[in-house]
């Protein structure tokens, strides 16, 4: 697959999901990077903002097996990997068959996650990280291309169990679902509550996307991209000279490494889908709050201040300067 052809799928599944969701594109693009980067998206957002509807629609523009997991207190683990059931066949003999859950789809869509408790929460992690459910000693591994986009309240609502915060460093991304203008919302209404029904054409299967993944992690970002990467996570961690003033008042722990991996491979993906044959270090800064919002481990210091993780990068990149031009992205 080369770039330009690259650049066009992504183009067609835009535009078929734009069919369905009204605005949000950058949402939408942050859900399709992750895809496009076999990582997992975070969404968070009040309820009746289309979280769910937009994985479904995305199921629609892209043929890939859906499932959806609506997230409960009573949900068990089990539930969502799936279990060994008890079988009599017409001989008489009895044996066991597994009867794989609705992990074992490549969209899975994790609606409330942070309504189950954290037992389940965790064997839902689980399999986002290893890729491959076990069960009664028999490690499957699941589909390829395989995206868990999960969808939470804020944790300040009733009835919500926060997750951990290793936990949500295995998130690629976490994307924060904004309320939508006026003009976008009578979009919404007049669209949702008449008769108009659309058929979705898929503007790619599995094959397609996994040389779209596969093309996305051969893109070259040169050594000062990666070490600008570098520089930002290194500047989230409070103890560091490097660190702002804002990350030593309000930090407790900062990015992981995963936050640097996460910068660079999305940067990658950004630049295929603006056109561009390599990551750039305005690429990764341009997705810096997505990426690392979630893995900063705020004091009480923020909370009593009001000040957000999304402040605090903003403050990290403010001190840790963009290269020189002539040096982003250089081959």
């Amino acid at each position: 697959m080369t770039p330009e052809e690259y650049g066009e799928r992504a183009e067609a599944i835009e535009a078929q999901i734009g069919r369905v969701i009204v605005g949000q594109r950058e949402l939408v693009r942050q859900v399709i990077v992750c895809l496009l980067c076999e990582g997992h998206v975070l969404l968070e957002g009040v309820p009746g903002l289309g979280k769910t509807q937009l994985l479904k629609t995305l199921s629609g523009a892209v043929d890939l097996a859906f499932s959806r997991i609506q997230f409960t207190p009573d949900l068990m683990p089990a539930d969502i990997l799936g279990t060994q059931v008890l079988e009599e066949d017409e001989a008489g003999h009895r044996h066991f068959r597994f009867r794989a859950g609705p992990i074992f789809a490549s969209l899975v869509l994790a609606d409330e996650v942070n309504r189950a408790t954290p037992k389940t929460q965790s064997a839902l992690l689980e399999a986002m990280q290893e890729r491959s459910v076990t069960v009664a000693g028999e490690t499957r591994p699941l589909p390829r291309p395989f995206l868990v986009m999960a969808t939470q309240n804020p944790i300040e609502m009733e009835g919500t169990y926060p997750l951990p915060e290793a936990q949500l460093d295995r998130f690629l991304l976490k994307v924060l679902v904004p309320f939508p203008p006026a003009a976008d919302l009578v979009a919404v209404v007049e669209r949702t509550t008449g008769d108009r029904h659309v058929e979705l054409e898929p503007a790619a299967d599995d094959v397609i996307l996994s040389a779209m993944v596969d093309l996305t992690r051969q893109v070259p970002a040169a050594s000062n991209v990666v070490q600008h990467a570098v520089d930002l996570v290194v500047a989230t961690h409070p103890d560091r000279p490097e660190a702002p003033a804002a990350v030593r008042q309000y930090v407790r722990f900062g990015a992981s490494p995963r936050g640097a991996q996460a910068l660079v491979l999305t940067a990658k993906a950004t630049a295929l889908l603006d056109g561009r044959p390599n990551a750039s270090s305005a690429d990764v800064r341009s997705v810096a709050a997505a990426a690392l919002r979630h893995r900063l481990v705020m004091g009480y210091e923020a909370v009593a201040d009001g000040v957000t993780a999304d402040e605090v990068v903003d403050e990290v990149l403010k001190a840790v300067p963009d290269p020189p031009t002539g040096l982003r992205g250089a081959p």
